[in-house]
């Protein structure tokens, strides 16, 4: 592990978090990692579940040339 640094999570969250790293055969610093990244793909998703803005649709309709 790189350099570290310390947050401060309630003791249920840190529970939670340990006790899911030890499921998973992973370290903590692993499991929020993943956490983290799976939370940056669900926001993507919904971002582009979005309806497009007209100037989006524009842009996307334009003719090559």
């Amino acid at each position: 592990m790189s350099e570290t640094t310390t947050i401060r999570v309630s003791r249920q969250t840190h529970g939670r978090i340990t006790r899911l790293a030890a499921q998973r055969h992973e370290t903590v610093d692993q499991t929020v990692d993943r956490a983290l990244r799976a939370l940056r793909q669900l926001s993507m998703g919904h971002e582009l579940n979005t309806e497009l803005t007209s100037d989006e649709e524009t842009w996307l309709n334009a003719e090559l040339g």
